[in-house]
């Protein structure tokens, strides 16, 4: 059956929020427009003569193919090459969802997908949908098919869950270009002691390259050890140069909620440093430069040129 003009409508005007949720679910922006798009194709095949109310009929059909994806999505992340970090969004992507509270614009930090992927899937749906999009276990009880009083269990399990391993700090923007211009300067300084004052002393630096291009395969720990690792990836030379293509220009952005640096070539983002704060320092920092995930950050970025790149030389 064909979809009419309004039933067609209908679905647009919730697609947005459907990416946002399904983004948190999967962290993944392309896996979630596919979520999506699947969701889209099951409602055009649907009776929706029969369908009492759309929005938590479709809503029911994504959130539970994202628990499909999520489940095959573990066995996969097995065999990844490197390691696994969610994609980002800039900030201003309608993917990020709402942010109108602290625990939506929190949900959706890469500090808490990260968290995230440690629950299991259903925990993680019950958290999310709850937290982030203010549903009532009722509601979540019957998109997840569960009793109203087990969705409440699990949403306190999640919580605890996450609220224990928490800790980043929330940045205003103003302080987030201060962090990303003092991380850019110790970088290129060429001398590890800015970076290791910048630096908490357990600080833990992953980069995910997916196998695509060269990134470090584990984590860095602990401050020296990372200051000495970005010291030399940002030293300019020329074989660097030629193997990028030209000389990088520096952006600070803000990434999912937090600070982060953008590195570009001739209009090609290489990859994204994004900066998790703590109290005393930069506490992790997160390396995206798997051309895979970087789709989402690509079209953003062109969507809202031009950019003012910070005035370092390289």
């Amino acid at each position: 059956m064909s979809l009419s003009s309004h039933e067609a409508d209908l679905f647009e005007g919730l697609r947005g929020r459907f990416e946002a949720i399904a983004y948190r679910l999967l962290g993944s922006a392309g896996d979630a427009e596919d979520a999506v798009q699947e969701t889209f194709l099951r409602w055009h095949a649907a009776d929706r003569e029969r369908i009492e109310t759309p929005e938590a009929w479709l809503t029911k059909v994504l959130t539970n193919l994202c628990l499909n994806q999520l489940t095959s999505a573990r066995s996969r992340r097995e065999t990844y090459v490197g390691q696994w970090l969610p994609e980002p969004a800039l900030c201003g992507d309608p993917i990020l969802g709402p942010a109108d509270t602290v625990e939506q614009r929190e949900s959706v930090s890469l500090a808490m997908l990260t968290l995230l992927e440690r629950l299991s899937p259903k925990e993680r749906a019950v958290y999310v949908l709850r937290e982030a999009f203010e549903y009532q276990h009722r509601e979540i009880a019957d998109m997840l098919d569960l009793s109203e009083a087990n969705s409440q269990q699990i949403y306190r399990r999640a919580k605890q869950h996450v609220t224990t391993e928490r800790s980043r700090t929330s940045v205003d923007s103003a302080t987030a270009r201060d962090i990303v211009r003092e991380f850019l300067t110790a970088a290129l300084s060429g001398d590890t002691e800015p970076l290791i004052r910048l630096l908490t002393g357990d600080a833990i630096s992953i980069a995910d390259g997916g196998g695509r291009v060269p990134a470090r395969r584990g984590p860095v720990f602990g401050g020296f050890a990372i200051a000495r690792y970005l010291s030399g990836l940002f030293h300019p030379t020329a074989a660097k140069r030629a193997f990028i293509g030209g000389r990088p220009a520096f952006y600070s952005v803000t990434v999912n909620d937090g600070p982060a640096l953008l590195v570009e070539v001739d209009g090609q983002i290489l990859g994204v440093f994004c900066l998790e704060s703590a109290s005393d320092g930069i506490r992790t920092i997160r390396v995206q430069v798997n051309p895979d995930k970087l789709g989402r950050v690509r079209r953003q970025w062109a969507a809202t040129a031009p950019h003012l790149p910070l005035p370092v030389e390289w």
